[in-house]
This record gives C-alpha cells, sequence and structure tokens, in this order.
C-alpha cells in the first residue's frame, strides 16, 4: 500500500475523511449494509441532524458520503490512487460544524491502492457498483426516499470535483479521460443499460454546472435547522 503524502491528507480532509483514528464510531459503512440496523440508521441521523423528517436526515448523510466517493474519484484522477479498504474500517462519528450536528468519516491511510492504467475503468465500474449503487439500495431500506434524491447528491459532488480537477493545467487531460469514462454506458452496465451522471449532466462540462439550480430533485437540506437550501436546488426561484 502507498504511503499517503501530506498533499492527499489534505485533499480527504477536504472531504472530510480523515486518517487520525476517531473518538469513537457511530457506524460503519459496513453496518450500513445491515438490514437490522437500517432503520435504527434513519432514527439516528434524524437525532444527530434534528430533522423534520428521516428522509431529510438520510439525505443528509448521503451527502456526507458523497464527499468520500468525490474523494475516490479525485484521487483516482490525481494520484492513480483509490481506497480500497474493508468496509468495516470506513468509520462514521458526529461532529460539529458551524453549529450544525453532522457526521464525518475515518479511513485506515494504509487503505489506499494504486491503479494500473489498464484497470481504470473495471475500478470506476467497481466503486459505482459496490460504493454507490448498493450503498444507495442500502440507505433507501431506511426509509421512503427516491433514488433520485441520492443521486442527485452524489453528482453534485462528482461535478465539482470534476470542475476542479479540469482547471488544474496538469490534470486536465487526465480528468477528461476519467469524466468520459464515467459518461459512458459500460463503467454502469452491472445494474443499468446507460451512464446515470451523463442523464444528469446531459453532456454540458462541469465548469458550466457548478452553482446552478440543475438538480432533478429536492435534497430536503431545507427541513433540517442550520442548513437551508442548497445551490443546486430545482425549487429555486
Amino acid at each position: 500500500m502507498p504511503a499517503l503524502t501530506m498533499e492527499q491528507v489534505l485533499t480527504l480532509d477536504a472531504h472530510q475523511v480523515y486518517t487520525v483514528e476517531p473518538k469513537r464510531t457511530l457506524f460503519t459503512l459496513e453496518r450500513i449494509r445491515k438490514e437490522f440496523f437500517q432503520e435504527e440508521l434513519g432514527e439516528l441521523m434524524q437525532g444527530i441532524t434534528e430533522a423534520s423528517s428521516k428522509a431529510a436526515a438520510i439525505s443528509h448523510l448521503s451527502k456526507k458520503y458523497a464527499q468520500f466517493i468525490a474523494m475516490q474519484f479525485y484521487m483516482l484522477t490525481a494520484y492513480d490512487e483509490i481506497w480500497d479498504g474493508n468496509e468495516r474500517d470506513l468509520q462514521f462519528d458526529v461532529t460539529e460544524v458551524n453549529g450544525v450536528f453532522t457526521v464525518c468519516m475515518f479511513a485506515n491511510p494504509n487503505d489506499w491502492r494504486y491503479v494500473q492504467e489498464g484497470d481504470r475503468a473495471s475500478v470506476m465500474k467497481w466503486i459505482l457498483w459496490k460504493q454507490c449503487y448498493e450503498i444507495i439500495q442500502a440507505l433507501r431500506n431506511t426509509t421512503s426516499i427516491s433514488p433520485k434524491v441520492l443521486w442527485d447528491n452524489l453528482f453534485v459532488q462528482l461535478t465539482i470535483t470534476y470542475a476542479k480537477l479540469l482547471e488544474d493545467p496538469m490534470l486536465a487531460d487526465r480528468a477528461m479521460d476519467d469524466l468520459e469514462m464515467l459518461e459512458s454506458a459500460e463503467v454502469w452496465s452491472i445494474f443499468t443499460d446507460h451512464s446515470l451522471y451523463l442523464d444528469y449532466t446531459k453532456g454540458r462540462a462541469p465548469q458550466d454546472l457548478v452553482g446552478q439550480p440543475i438538480r432533478k430533485s429536492c435534497c430536503l437540506s431545507k427541513d433540517i435547522p442550520g442548513v437551508g437550501e442548497c445551490g443546486y436546488c430545482p425549487l429555486a426561484n
């Protein structure tokens, strides 16, 4: 396993993925998959966020988890590395950000690995299937929430990530290659016949979409005290 550089650690910190030991572990990515825990997860997140509904609380959790997924794609493009640890080792703990209680993630710094050039498509396919689709399905079991809300939460973070990567002259070419891969049907083929991300962007450049109300669904952040509606809300005037 490669040793993470300080620059990489700062990248993880920016996505609220930390490589230190958490003070406690509320739950893990592995536990999110467990049916017996999923109802409790909705209640736990509603208690942490004081959201008016479980759906708003779970949407909020998925937005935090989307930062982990965005980190995966950023690290793949920028460093040819991904997190490849055991799901029980991706831990969630409560934290306070700008006076609002939320959750952040903790990972073992030894759980990143290099990705060979010829493996990029298969790695991207694996992330979309195991870490995106399957986790979204698990979160849907916690309460009544549209999959569109959860996917849109993910795509907002991916759009921000690729916009940043494409602005970096040292990374732009590789970012464009990875973006084109993400927009292809092949890497989505395990669970759908087309790119859900391309459905979201309609082929528009990430730089043109940042901050624009292009969501198809409301993320329900307006139903969490101290948060308010996001800048991508389709309900915004």
